[in-house]
């Protein structure tokens, strides 16, 4: 092959290899504090080393790389690393299915995918790196658990969890999706068991109002959040168990409703069901049905349309404002875990309560009536739930239904029967699970000085990588007696330790900070350094995390901040929830046969070529249609670029001076660089729709091109092409990083591309001298008029009703407006 030939052809493979290792060798992506330079802070969720990246991974950290490099030419010091979310089952059954260790598992897969990422050139500080399942990590998370309990943040209870035998762990409910395990889809059941819990509804309040601050995220991100929080203020009443020395506590967000109570509902979990039912002729039906219905529930839990189901306990229950007698049902759709596990109902101003009624032949008493309306129950189809005016109500008859719910409250105080009450349906998180790889929870047990916490210089509890003799390397600590046996802290005496680990999400909700001050020794975090990193500028990952992982990493975050370490309230400034990547109509996944392999892209294409493809085919926060003629575009398109400058080197490489003044052609393409430059800074500035700014790249590059191939034109300046090519090379080199460093150098530039700012536009030589606007008539393209760019909206709008095309199509009908968009078109209303 001659020697042109080889300049040709862009030969992908050995560039990017070439500049990988350059920027590894020079750290040139290592970062520490600068006090000259403003910081940002760009993170991408970290992966589950599963073993190998696919295109979602290839979506995800091309768009943070393209943010990280893009700020690094505006002169931020940025901050990129990255890290392994390590521990979990995935790892564990994978072990267990291919006979070997978790932690050999896991971190030969660390190995292969830090491989695959630094293929993809992709700008990490890699000295900032973190594996989760590594001693050095969760020995911090451990004594932020210490730090935890001593501040009564966390407790341990006997509580009814969701067991999954499956996984044969306990699953917090936002990992219970449609009543399966959110890891394996096995049906969840119910079962009793101590566990720990942290108790981020301390933190309910503050979680809530300060979703108002984060402007940088999706609304619909925020709209998820404050629903799963779920503030709810209102009556907490109780009613006293006839017979019984008990009461029922509810709570109640319509107390201007409590004169129409017919019955009580409490979950088939309520505490107080075995004191109802103790000794009667109804005992153990009403156990069984309650046992029916809590594992129906498991398998039901966030559906809506499950039937309703009740039982009569045989007990009744006393209306503290009327003191009539309710029966007490025991009723399916009623949670244990939302309120107080009871509810009074109130038929004709709930449905779910109307249609139990009308199923069970209980009382319907309307107590609020819309206002101009009459409520006779016999006749009615549905309950009415509009505000209105108190009937049948005692003192508070005729009263307005928001105002008899101040009163109502107030009387209750009077009595000592109730009171005002905020509650949540965010409930404690339970951190405990059963399994082996996790990170050991740091508490002994004592027989003679109960719970006690692992002393500080014993830390970190070590996960035991050696099973004992005949064991499996993944049997559960309480089956490791080498790790059980252990001493009390306090009086000395045989104790046995917490065989639990930690929930996964524990460590993902402080990781971002760890990468502040990964190698620190002192504490968890280096709080100067942190002070200097957070928040996070921007984060990016799936929208399917943005109740369980941002959740918990804003709690821990405020933990952080009253534990000391930190001085900020929120993460995570911005955040940006990419798409998924589909194919053939599905999510790529390896049920649905479809997934596409970035390795192959890689080896076929190059790294560059799969990055430019996925940005390009899509806005970020789009799903992404997976498309072969796509990549093989986007190929083609570098492609062309490469050979226009190599085959231009020559005048690139000494262009002489830029000549004053520029002849129309080289005019013409000095505007369109600055024009391609200001449109590609907004686009990444304003929404990241790096889709819109690449194809401004590729018009400029068109244009340049096109330029070049007539030669009846007039021809460019040397220099102004040169200007165009440096312009092309700086704008696509956060897109696509070895082709822009290599062309850099190619076009006859000395010094490394990653020393360049970002360009600049100039406005002045942006504007247009001419432009065309659209006329229409009635919303139809009827016409186009060629006008100078600073024309006035009046004269333009002259110009369009005088038009002959226009004056043809209006055809002397009386115009009833005329609507002009400035720069863009005129819409004539005829």
């Amino acid at each position: 092959m001659s020697s042109a030939a080889n300049r040709d052809k862009y030969d992908f493979k050995s560039i990017e290899a070439k500049w990988q290792e350059h920027w590894l060798s020079q750290k040139t992506y290592s970062v520490v504090e600068e006090s000259d330079k403003e910081k940002y802070y760009v993170l991408e969720m970290f992966p589950y080393p599963s073993g190998r990246i696919h295109m979602g991974h290839v979506r995800n950290y091309s768009i943070g790389d393209v943010i990280a490099r893009y700020k690094r030419m505006q002169g931020y010091n940025v901050l990129h690393p990255m890290g392994w979310d390590a521990f979990g089952l995935p790892a564990e059954n994978a072990a267990i299915k291919h006979n070997t260790h978790p932690a050999r598992w896991t971190y030969d897969n660390i190995d292969y995918m830090r491989n695959q990422l630094r293929r993809l050139g992709l700008s990490y500080d890699w000295d900032r790196e973190i594996a989760t399942c590594n001693s050095k990590y969760y020995m911090w998370e451990q004594l932020l658990f210490l730090k935890m309990y001593e501040k009564g943040i966390v407790y341990r209870k006997a509580t009814t969890v969701n067991w999954c035998n499956s996984c044969h762990t306990v699953l917090a409910n936002e990992q219970v999706e449609e009543g399966a395990c959110w890891r394996c889809s096995e049906p969840v059941v119910a079962r009793k068991m101590h566990g720990w819990f942290l108790k981020i509804t301390d933190y309910a309040e503050e979680l809530l109002a300060d979703l108002d601050s984060l402007t940088g995220w999706p609304e619909k991100v925020v709209t998820m959040q404050r629903n799963w929080i779920g503030k709810s203020t209102g009556l907490a009443c109780n009613f006293k168990v006839a017979g019984l020395d008990q009461d029922i506590a509810i709570f109640t967000t319509r107390p201007d409703t409590i004169f129409g109570v017919t019955f009580l509902s409490i979950a088939p979990e309520h505490p107080i069901l075995e004191a109802l039912v103790a000794g009667t002729e109804r005992e153990q039906e009403v156990k069984d049905f309650a046992t029916r219905i809590i594992h129906e529930k498991q398998r039901h839990m966030l559906e809506v349309e499950v039937e309703k189901e009740g039982i009569f306990t045989g007990r009744y229950c006393i209306n503290p404002f009327n003191n009539q007698q309710i029966p007490i049902f025991v009723a399916n759709f009623v949670l244990m875990e939302y309120g107080t596990g009871a509810v009074m109902a109130v038929p004709a101003h709930d449905q779910r309560d109307f249609e139990f009624a009308r199923k069970y032949s209980l009382d319907i008493l309307p107590v609020v009536i819309p206002e101009g309306q009459t409520l006779v129950a016999k006749q009615m189809t549905e309950a009415s739930t509009v505000p209105g005016i108190l009937v049948d109500s005692g003192a508070f008859s005729s009263m307005p239904s928001e105002e008899a719910k101040k009163a109502i409250i107030d009387k209750a105080e009077r009595l000592g029967v109730g009171s005002a009450h905020i509650t949540f349906r965010l409930r404690d998180w339970g951190i405990s699970r059963q399994r082996y790889w996790g990170a050991p929870i740091p508490m002994i047990y004592c027989d003679t000085c109960g719970i006690q916490p692992v002393p500080r210089d014993q830390l970190p509890v070590i996960l035991p990588e050696d099973a004992d003799s005949g064991q499996n390397e993944c049997a559960p600590l309480e089956q490791r007696e080498s790790f059980v046996a252990t001493t009390c802290p306090s009086c000395g005496r045989a104790a046995r330790r917490e065989t639990d680990t930690m929930d996964t999400f524990v460590e993902s909700s402080w990781y971002f900070a760890r990468y502040t001050c990964p190698r620190h020794t002192e504490a968890p975090l280096d709080a100067k350094k942190a002070a200097h990193w957070l928040p996070v500028n921007q984060y990016i990952g799936g929208v399917e995390h943005a109740i369980l992982h941002l959740l918990y990493s804003r709690f821990f975050t405020k933990v952080l901040r009253d534990l000391g370490y930190l001085d900020v309230d929120e993460p995570f400034a911005n955040l940006l929830t990419q798409g998924m990547v589909i194919k053939d109509g599905a999510k790529m996944s390896k049920s649905k046969g479809n997934v596409v392999d970035p390795n192959d892209l890689i080896n076929a294409y190059g790294a560059d070529t799969v990055r430019l493809f996925s940005l390009f085919a899509a806005p970020p926060e789009k799903d992404l249609e997976w498309s072969s003629q796509g990549v093989e575009g986007a190929s083609r398109f570098l492609n062309r670029v490469h050979r226009y400058i190599a085959s231009r080197r020559d005048s690139l490489l000494s262009p002489g001076d830029m000549p004053a003044p520029l002849n129309d052609a080289g005019r013409l393409l000095h505007r369109k660089i600055h024009q391609t430059i200001k449109k590609v800074t907004q686009n990444i500035e304003n929404n990241f729709h790096f889709n819109t700014a690449i194809s401004a790249i590729m018009e400029l590059f068109n244009f340049l091109s096109a330029a070049g191939e007539n030669q009846d034109a007039e021809q460019i300046p040397a220099p102004v092409i040169r200007q165009a090519v440096n312009a092309i090379i700086l704008l696509l080199s956060p897109m696509v990083p070895h082709f822009s460093a290599e062309m850099w150098i190619a076009g006859g530039n000395t010094h490394s591309i990653e020393l360049e700012r970002w360009p600049l536009f100039d406005e002045e030589a942006a504007r247009e001298d001419m432009l065309t606007i659209v006329v229409q008539v009635n919303g139809k393209v009827r016409s186009r008029l060629q006008v100078p760019a600073e024309i006035e909206d009046d004269v333009l709008a002259d110009m369009a009703v005088t038009d002959d095309a226009i004056v043809k199509f209006i055809a002397g009908k009386p115009i009833r407006k005329t609507i002009v968009v400035k720069k863009k078109l005129v819409n004539i209303v005829i």
